[in-house]
């Protein structure tokens, strides 16, 4: 109970109520990062009635009077950081090829890849009709169905699955750890704000800092 004048608060690690009534914070740019869970699909509805990210945020999107949508997909199968907001130009400037914004992977895989195939996977293989930009691969944990890390800056659809499947091996699971400077760090189905040094560093990745100035 504030029982003074003048009293600070923390908009991301704080919530105001007057008479009862939570009080949204001033209209203006939001960004949100979920953790997607499998299964859920990258839609802000679904008139099939699918689970979708949208279900999702639904009641912070009516509490704050906020419409979101997602920047990029994830496929169903497909689990991990999936940012959300209603900043259009961060969004387009996240999502464009010429940002070169660098996504990062983990995958289970039905095998492991030769020193000559990963060498090939990470220079880039076909893929319907064009060569698939360089990617970093790195073997984690080793086994019969080993992990490996990607660092990819594309997002061509099933991009990872096309590219394990070019060497005879089907990805069995596969999550976002991380876009740009931004790592997962939500339980499934969880998601977050971004705090504002968090939004500016991802701006400045992505080069609308400058723009802006």
């Amino acid at each position: 109970v504030v029982d003074e004048l003048g009293v600070r608060v923390d908009p991301d690690a704080q919530v105001i109520h007057v008479d009862g009534v939570r009080i949204a914070q001033a209209s203006g740019h939001v960004v949100l990062a979920l953790n997607k869970p499998l299964g859920v699909i990258t839609t802000m509805s679904d008139p099939q009635g699918r689970t979708c990210v949208g279900d999702i945020v639904a009641d912070y999107c009516d509490e704050h009077s906020v419409r979101l949508f997602h920047v990029g997909r994830l496929d169903g199968q497909t689990t991990g950081l999936l940012l959300l907001t209603n900043d259009g130009d961060l969004a387009n400037r996240i999502t464009a090829p010429k940002s070169h914004m660098q996504k990062t992977y983990v995958a289970k895989v039905t095998g492991a890849l030769t020193r000559d195939e990963e060498e090939i996977f990470r220079v880039g293989i076909p893929m319907h009709g064009k060569r698939t930009a360089p990617a970093a691969l790195r073997l984690i944990k080793h086994g019969t169905n080993p992990w490996y890390e990607i660092k990819i800056t594309e997002g061509r659809q099933n991009q990872i699955h096309v590219m394990f499947k070019h060497f005879g091996k089907l990805v069995e699971k596969l999550r976002r750890v991380k876009i740009g400077p931004l790592e997962l760090d939500q339980p499934p189905g969880r998601y977050r704000h971004l705090t504002n040094p968090e939004v500016a560093k991802l701006r400045r990745a992505v080069g609308a800092e400058q723009a802006d100035q």
